[in-house]
Order: structure tokens, then sequence, then C-alpha cells
């Protein structure tokens, strides 16, 4: 709560509390007298973040993400392919200019792929290796301004890119979470939002047992008529889910 801005005076009324629902913690935050909008968000974040965290969830598992500020939270790592994206973007207009990008991207991608290759078999000496190629292609300087300036705003987040070094298990990209929200944009952008709540409830929960069932392996339609004709032939798609991740994990 203090790192996102909720003033030192409001963060000393707040105490260990528990409050049942929504209704209860309002009243709470009422009675402290946090009640302006940006202050109540933030109290909320934080005993919504503090609530998770007391009933187990593990601190540990990274959040990879385009760097969208809303991530930033717990054990955090960036995708490389919005990160190189920055360079990706730059246009260069002579000659030198466009093969001084051609060529810190063929560096970013060579250096992307080994990456790839230390997640499988993780060693320190190469620990150290990338950790010295990153500094060097990051802070090289080109001469080209605006590529110099995507190189040094992309070091700026070094340890967030390189946490796959101490942590060899995790993603370099979150190309999975990407195309799994990309079915309801293309849905916004034909369709325009929904027009309740309980309409974004439903729509948002056939998308996801639609997705899940995919990934299971598991006829959706099968799934749809298992359930509205009263079979339960299928187990639950969390049962399925649990018995795949024993599989991979023996």
């Amino acid at each position: 709560m203090a790192v996102q801005g909720l003033p030192r005076y409001q963060l000393d009324k707040l105490g260990n509390t528990l409050c049942k629902d929504e209704t209860e913690w309002t009243s709470y935050l009422k009675a402290l007298g946090i009640v302006r909008d940006h202050h109540v968000r933030i109290a909320t974040e934080g005993a919504l973040v503090g609530s998770i965290i007391h009933h187990g969830f593990n601190k540990e598992l990274a959040i990879i993400s385009d760097d969208a500020g809303q991530f930033n939270i717990f054990l955090h790592g960036l995708c490389w392919v919005h990160a190189e994206r920055s360079i990706h973007i730059l246009i260069g207009f002579t000659e030198r200019q466009q093969q001084l990008i051609e060529e810190v991207r063929s560096d970013i991608w060579q250096l992307y792929r080994d990456l790839k290759k230390y997640r499988i078999t993780p060693d320190e000496t190469k620990k150290s290796e990338l950790n010295e190629r990153f500094d060097t292609l990051f802070l090289q300087k080109t001469g080209f301004a605006s590529l110099d300036k995507a190189l040094k705003q992309i070091y700026k987040n070094k340890s967030e890119l390189l946490l796959v070094l101490d942590r060899p298990d995790i993603p370099l990209h979150n190309n999975v979470s990407e195309t799994d929200i990309r079915e309801q944009v293309k849905r916004r952008k034909i369709s325009g939002s929904t027009r309740s709540e309980k309409g974004k409830k439903g729509r948002d929960t056939f998308v996801s047992l639609k997705k899940t069932c995919r990934k299971l392996g598991i006829s959706f339609w099968d799934y749809l008529n298992d359930r509205i004709r009263g079979r339960n032939e299928i187990p639950s798609l969390s049962e399925v889910m649990k018995l795949k991740i024993a599989q991979s994990f023996p």
C-alpha cells in the first residue's frame, strides 16, 4: 500500500482485521475515514493481496507480463517478445540505421535462444556469461539515438528479463496468456461489450470453460451436454487438471 501511494496517515489507521465480505470491508474503511476512491482502491488491493497470501498463495509463483503495471506484484518477470518490440518498431532513415537495427535485433534473438537453452541445462558458468552478454548488448552505444534510448530502457528491466537465470522453470514470454485472451479481444472488436454484469460473467465463464476444455483435450460440446443433461460422466475440470499435473510431475 505504501509503494502504491497510500498516504502514511491513512496507512497507520489500518490494522489486522477480518472482514467476511465486501460490504463489511467497505464499512470498515468508512469507519476509519478512508473514503477517497483512490485510497479505497489501494487499501482494497493491498487487503486482497494479504488475504490470498494468508490463504496459502505461493509468493514464489512468477508472473510474466508485458510490463503492464497491474501485473508487477510478487515475483515478476518480463516477456522478451514484448521487450524486443521497442526495437522492432524503430524506423531507420538511413541504410546505416537500418543495418544497426537489424544487427541489434539479431543479437537480441540470439541471446533469447541461448536463454532458452539455459532453461534446459542451467549452470553457473552459463549464467555469468549470459549476464555479461546482456550488459554488453543493452549498454552499447550505436550512435543511433532512438536505438540507444530503446536499448537503455530495456536494460532498466534487466532483473525482470533475466529472472529466468535464477528460475529456469519460468517461461521467457507470455504468449500463452496472450493467446488465451485473444478471443475476448476479437469479440469486443466485433460485438462491443456486454450490457450487464450478468452478461459479462456469462460470457467470461463460457469462454473460460471452452478454453480449459480445449487445453485438457475434452470436447466442449460433450462437456456442455454432459452437464446440462445431468450425466456427470466427465470428471470435473479441476480434477482432470490435477491428474495431468500429477502425470507431468510424478
